[in-house]
């Protein structure tokens, strides 16, 4: 079994920064990739941002120039710097990891999620 546990998350006014981290841990062969997700109220899950094994970076358009994510792969942690934050940030914010459990072929990669983190952006 592998567990994902995000930490960071507030509340911050308008123009603050936050940083959110994320630790995997368990039953880990290795991670493929991990990322953030957001989801506000009455609104679907979206994609944040995202970084492979290899340092390759995926960004929403609403928040490119602003967030940044980072990885150690030795620690099997993700993180996410987020500056100039908006109302419009505000969301539970989740961490997932794309992890080979076992060792197999074919390699197979299972999803895995936190419970998520809340922030919050108001005056």
């Amino acid at each position: 079994q592998v567990q994902v546990v995000e930490s960071g998350g507030g509340l911050v006014q308008p123009g603050g920064s936050l940083r959110l981290s994320c630790a995997a841990s368990g039953s880990i062969v290795s991670i493929y990739a991990m990322g953030w997700y957001r989801q506000a109220p009455g609104k679907q899950r979206e994609l944040v941002a995202t970084i492979t094994s290899g340092g390759s970076t995926n960004y929403a358009d609403s928040v490119k120039g602003r967030f940044t994510i980072s990885r150690d792969n030795t620690k099997n942690t993700v993180n996410l710097q987020m500056n100039s934050l908006q109302p419009e940030d505000t969301a539970v914010y989740y961490c997932n990891a794309i992890v080979q459990s076992k060792r197999s072929i074919p390699v197979v990669l299972s999803s895995y999620w936190g419970q998520g983190t809340q922030v919050t952006v108001s005056s």
